[in-house]
């Protein structure tokens, strides 16, 4: 019998490999702000074995890996993780994890390249923008070449629109990103699938509005732990949004155990719960749909009653 879970479309690597080679690109006084984890906070980080069991316990089916960019690399402050190091993470469990290609618009042609060499060779299903960190919104010059790549891979494309915290306090970043910025782009590659991720905090009804508008347009609640999801995003995805709305921790940030339990507070209708948490995010990015061979020893153990087993079993 098949196992299904969870999709969490928002992940950040974090392992003491990681954290080892300075790859994280947030200080102690940003941990604390968002109330993160020591095993993150004092740069121990957790290894992908680990992660994997919380994964399991909280019936986390796969994850999307960022190759995350953060910032022009000719700038000190700046943080990439290489393509290759989630390949290999991605290659090591083919079935619970998949990347999602970080975007640098000032490589100019060479990012355009990459991008399309981690599609084609690597495997990745989508691609990852920071408009903050690039003082670029999702419509500049810069990067509209990119936003038509991906229209023409066929692959989603998701940024941050809304605020940024103080990530570090020597580099504070200014917010560039507005959902409404994504109006231009869905006109323009209706071929293309945008997600805005973050919500779209403190504008998240311009976020609803825009999804609402366009077919191309998404969203995901990571960042923000469930229990404070403004009542209109929680009543958008479990109505008349439930088939445009995506499950997603932005881990470290949010602890999938908290995402999981805060989203149960909600009483989601089965149907828009298991659009939110599996479903969309398949259809998005073409993710395969089969299920696990086998059953993790721990999975859904977060919960009692194996609630979290029977909420993600397809219907029909």
């Amino acid at each position: 019998m098949r196992t299904f879970g969870a999709i969490d479309i928002v992940v950040n690597v974090r392992t003491p490999q990681e954290m080892e080679a300075g790859l994280n690109p947030t200080d102690q006084s940003f941990a604390a702000q968002v109330r993160q984890s020591e095993s993150i906070s004092r740069s121990q980080g957790v290894p992908i074995d680990d992660y994997l069991r919380k994964m399991d316990r909280c019936a986390i089916e796969r994850s999307l890996l960022i190759a995350v960019r953060c910032g022009d690399r000719r700038l000190s402050g700046s943080v990439h993780l290489s393509y290759e190091r989630v390949h290999e993470i991605c290659q090591a469990y083919p079935d619970r994890f998949s990347g999602l290609a970080g975007i640098d618009p000032t490589q100019g042609l060479a990012q355009l390249r990459e991008l399309e060499h981690a599609v084609h060779e690597l495997g990745f299903v989508g691609a990852h923008f920071y408009p903050h960190w690039f003082d670029m919104p999702p419509d500049h010059p810069y990067v509209m070449p990119i936003n038509a790549k991906c229209a023409e891979l066929g692959v989603p494309i998701m940024m941050q629109v809304g605020q940024n915290l103080v990530y570090r306090r020597d580099l504070r970043l200014p917010t560039v990103a507005k959902p409404i910025a994504f109006d231009r782009i869905a006109i323009l590659y209706p071929e293309l699938t945008l997600i805005g991720i973050h919500l779209g905090v403190p504008w998240v009804d311009e976020m609803i509005a825009m999804a609402w508008k366009h077919d191309n347009i998404y969203f995901c609640g990571d960042a923000y732990a469930p229990n404070h999801w403004p009542p209109q995003v929680v009543h958008y995805a479990n109505t008349y949004g439930q088939d445009k709305f995506m499950f997603g921790t932005d881990w470290p940030v949010i602890e999938p155990e908290r995402a999981v339990r805060d989203i149960q507070a909600h009483a989601f209708r089965p149907e828009p719960y298991r659009k939110m948490m599996r479903e969309n995010a398949i259809r998005a990015f073409r993710l395969p749909a089969e299920g696990l061979a086998s059953r993790p020893a721990e999975w859904g153990s977060l919960l009692p009653g194996g609630v979290l087993i029977e909420q993600l079993q397809p219907r029909g």
